[in-house]
């Protein structure tokens, strides 16, 4: 019984001296079943239908369908990449009914 417990801290110290830096339930790559974007290195948890699988996914590029924010933690459409502002309806009933889609933009370019 000794032995057991002795393997069993052993096994269990080198797991933990050297963890995978992909996660199981979080920093899930590209393509990767996801409940939540939290989930995601992307922070893209995206699903195309109710009924869908939601798989982690890129965030939009300049000039790319976009959803602004998600009150439920997966996209239809995944938000802008940094630097970049989704321009769509951002009202409740949008946010709420997840039809909020818009475009990327760059906003310093806009400007000028």
């Amino acid at each position: 019984m000794e032995k057991i417990l002795i393997l069993l801290l052993v096994t269990l110290s080198v797991a933990y001296a050297a963890p995978d830096p992909r996660g199981i339930i979080i920093n899930l790559e590209e393509g990767e079943l996801c409940l939540n974007s939290a989930q995601c290195k992307s922070k893209c948890c995206h699903h195309s239908s109710l009924l869908g699988l939601a798989r982690c996914a890129p965030l939009a590029s300049e000039n790319s369908e976009c959803s602004p924010k998600t009150l439920y933690g997966v996209y239809y459409k995944c938000p802008c990449e940094r630097g970049l502002t989704c321009e769509a309806d951002k009202t409740i009933t949008g946010t709420i009914t997840n039809t909020n889609f818009g475009v990327c933009h760059d906003i310093g370019r806009s400007k000028q």
